[in-house]
């Protein structure tokens, strides 16, 4: 994994969520989501913030720094401070916005020395972790507004870096919830999308999770219920982490009901 791929693949997926909504009328973005109570411009505003303090955090750490220290414990409540600005504006100009934060954040992530480590809200990460993260934001909040205007997402093997980042953070589920984490390793077989194996996380695991790469990003962003998806453990502990998998810090929120999406439409 080199920085400047990850960025690229970082980059390729901006634009791949852009391409939903650039020639969306003005009307359609109060379309609902899936998720309770978020419209398209939600979703987009949401994005729009997320880069914007990842350029900060890249670019300006002692600012990125400062606003850490003025949030709050009110998780939900910091969200909708931060997509205010943003959900104040016009659909024209919030597109326009959402796109100046993307480049901002690629370009601060690109300057990042190599192995230089970046602050972040929970912990300093390495710039490509970064973004990867960022990905995860927007598979998963792309995810919403595809659902919400009723479209079928394609994906390509860049799927490698968000299974990477979700394979890193797997005891994310856990801690959001104040369970203890299992002290053991899990193993993950995955199939890319173009038909490639993908053997992460500990290979002489007992513990292991096997599918679809889209399916297991589609889990751990909590866009889908197992029920739906094509995923299977082996192990009590795998059983039960495809219960609670996330890859975000946080709340784990309402998550998707069994049956609400077909499994033909998770796997498209």
């Amino acid at each position: 994994m080199t920085g400047q791929n990850v960025i690229a693949a970082l980059a390729a997926d901006g634009a791949d969520v852009d391409r939903l909504v650039a020639d969306l009328p003005a009307d359609q973005w109060t379309r609902p989501t899936p998720a309770p109570r978020w419209t398209v411009a939600h979703q987009v505003a949401h994005l729009a913030a997320t880069f914007r303090m990842a350029a900060m955090a890249a670019g300006q750490p002692d600012a990125f720094r400062q606003l850490l220290a003025h949030l709050n414990e009110d998780f939900s409540g910091n969200v909708e401070r931060a997509m205010a600005p943003y959900l104040a504006e016009e659909p024209a100009m919030l597109l326009r916005r959402f796109r100046e934060e993307r480049i901002a954040a690629e370009t601060a992530l690109t300057a990042v020395p190599e192995g230089q480590v970046v602050p972040w809200l929970v912990r300093p990460i390495p710039a490509p972790v970064l973004a990867m993260a960022g990905m995860m934001e927007l598979f998963g909040h792309g995810q919403d507004i595809a659902d919400g205007l009723g479209v079928t997402r394609s994906h390509s093997d860049r799927l490698r870096y968000l299974c990477e980042f979700a394979v890193r953070v797997w005891d994310f589920g856990y801690i959001s919830r104040g369970l203890a984490t299992p002290e053991v390793s899990l193993g993950f077989d995955l199939i890319a999308p173009s038909g490639a194996p993908w053997q992460l996380g500990a290979a002489d695991a007992t513990e292991r999770i096997s599918g679809p790469a889209v399916d297991f990003c589609l889990l751990v962003t909590r866009r889908r219920h197992r029920d739906d998806l094509a995923l299977e453990a082996t192990g009590a502990v795998a059983e039960g982490w495809l219960d609670i998998a996330q890859a975000y810090r946080g709340p784990a929120g309402e998550g998707r009901r069994p049956g609400q999406f077909s499994p033909a439409a998770s796997r498209s």
